[in-house]
C-alpha cells in the first residue's frame, strides 16, 4: 500500500503542473487581462469594465487627454508583473504555489488565501448538508426501490425523484422563493443570508436554528438534482446483487428475506457507493454553486469563481484551480484506497492495472 501511494502522489506533480500549465498558456491569450482593464479605466472608461482601482498607487500614471506613454504603461506592467516573461511567471509563480503562497488579489487587493478562507463558510454549508441529505436519504430509498421494484411505491417514487432531477436547481430554487420566501404567497424562510443580521446577539440555540433555517432553500435547491443519480445507483447496485445465484441459495436455505438483505447483499451492493464516499465526502467542503449563491445571496466559492473570471483575476483563479486540483487528486486517490479497503477481492495491482 506504501508503495502504491508513494507512487501516486509522484503522478501527481506532472498532473498538476500539466493543468496549470494548461491554464496559464490560456490566460496569456485572453483579452482583457489586468494591465488592459487599467489602462481603459485610467483612460476614464471604468464604466464598462467593473472593479476599483488602486488610485494610490496609479494615480502617477496617468497623463489625462495626452494618454500614457510607454514608460508608464511599462510601469504599470511591471505593477502586475508582467513586465517578464511568460515561462519565467509561470516558474515563480509554482516555486509560490508549492509553498502555497497564492499572491494577492488584483480585484479584492488581498490574498487570495484569507479572501478563500472567508468564502468557505458559504460553500461548506452548501456541500457538507446537500452531501448528508443525499447519502442518509438516497441509500434507504434505493434499497426501498430495490425490494419492491416494479411495485406502486418504485413507480411512485421513480417519477418524483426523476421529476426534481429534470428541474434546474436555480428554477427549483426561484420556485422555493416564491412560495415559502415572501414572494408571492408565504413569508416562512428567510430570503437572504447564511445567518441574520443580528445573530452575535443571539444565544447559542438560537444561534444554530437561526443558521440552519436560513439554510433550508438553497440546501434543497442543490440537493434534489442529486437525488435522483444516487437514488437508482443505489438501487441497481441492489437488484444487480438480489438476482445473483448466492442470494437464491440463501433464500434456499431457509433464510430469511432481512438475513439474505443486510446478511448478504448489503455489504456487497454497497460497495459502489462507499467507494466514492471519501472523494465526495472532501469535494463537499469546497464546491460552490453561482446560481444558488447568487439567488440566495450567498457570498462562497461559486461567485467568487465568476466574479474571478470575470475580472481577469488571475491570482484567484489560478491560485483556486491548483488548490481545488490538489483536492481533486487526493479524493481520487481515496477513492481508489476505498475499493482495496470494502472489496478484499481487489488489489492495488489490480488498480494499477486499469
Amino acid at each position: 500500500m506504501a508503495a502504491y501511494i508513494f507512487r501516486r502522489i509522484l503522478l501527481m506533480i506532472p498532473t498538476l503542473v500539466g493543468i496549470m500549465l494548461v491554464t496559464f498558456t490560456v490566460t496569456q491569450f485572453v483579452p482583457g487581462g489586468p494591465v488592459e482593464r487599467m489602462l481603459a479605466e485610467m483612460k476614464g472608461h471604468s464604466a464598462g469594465m467593473g472593479g476599483e482601482v488602486r488610485a494610490a498607487r496609479t494615480s502617477d500614471l496617468y497623463q489625462g487627454a495626452r494618454g500614457l506613454d510607454e514608460e508608464r504603461v511599462a510601469q504599470l506592467k511591471k505593477l502586475y508583473g508582467f513586465d517578464r516573461p511568460p515561462m519565467t511567471r509561470f516558474v515563480t509563480m509554482m516555486k509560490n504555489y508549492f509553498l502555497f503562497d497564492f499572491g494577492e488579489s488584483y480585484y479584492h487587493h488581498r490574498s487570495v488565501a484569507s479572501l478563500v478562507i472567508s468564502k468557505l463558510p458559504v460553500s461548506m454549508s452548501l456541500g457538507l448538508w446537500s452531501f448528508l441529505i443525499v447519502y442518509g436519504a438516497c441509500i434507504p430509498l434505493g434499497i426501498a426501490k430495490a425490494v419492491r421494484d416494479g411495485s406502486r411505491f418504485d413507480v411512485i417514487t421513480s417519477t418524483a425523484i426523476l421529476i426534481g432531477y429534470a428541474i434546474p436547481g436555480f428554477v427549483l430554487a426561484i420556485l422555493l422563493i416564491v412560495l415559502f420566501g415572501g414572494g408571492s404567497f408565504w413569508s416562512i424562510f428567510p430570503l437572504r443570508g447564511l445567518v441574520s443580521d443580528n445573530w452575535h446577539e443571539l444565544g447559542l440555540f438560537s444561534k444554530i436554528f437561526d443558521y440552519l433555517w436560513h439554510m433550508v432553500l438553497p440546501i434543497i435547491s442543490s440537493a434534489v438534482g442529486s437525488l435522483a443519480v444516487m437514488t437508482l445507483l443505489t438501487k441497481n447496485s441492489f437488484l444487480e446483487e438480489i438476482r445473483k445465484q448466492y442470494v437464491i441459495t440463501a433464500r434456499a436455505k431457509g433464510l430469511s428475506e432481512n438475513r439474505v438483505l443486510y446478511r448478504h447483499v448489503f455489504r456487497n451492493a454497497i460497495i459502489p457507493i462507499i467507494t466514492g464516499f471519501p472523494g465526495s465526502f472532501i469535494t463537499a467542503f469546497f464546491t460552490g454553486s453561482l446560481l444558488i449563491e447568487t439567488i440566495f445571496s450567498l457570498d462562497g466559492m461559486g461567485l467568487l469563481a465568476y466574479e474571478s473570471i470575470m475580472n481577469r483575476d488571475y491570482p484567484v483563479v489560478l491560485g483556486t484551480l491548483y488548490f481545488f486540483t490538489i483536492i481533486g487528486l487526493i479524493s481520487r486517490l481515496l477513492t481508489d484506497l476505498s475499493y482495496v479497503m470494502v472489496d478484499p477481492r481487489i488489489t492495488f495491482e489490480g488498480i494499477e492495472s486499469h
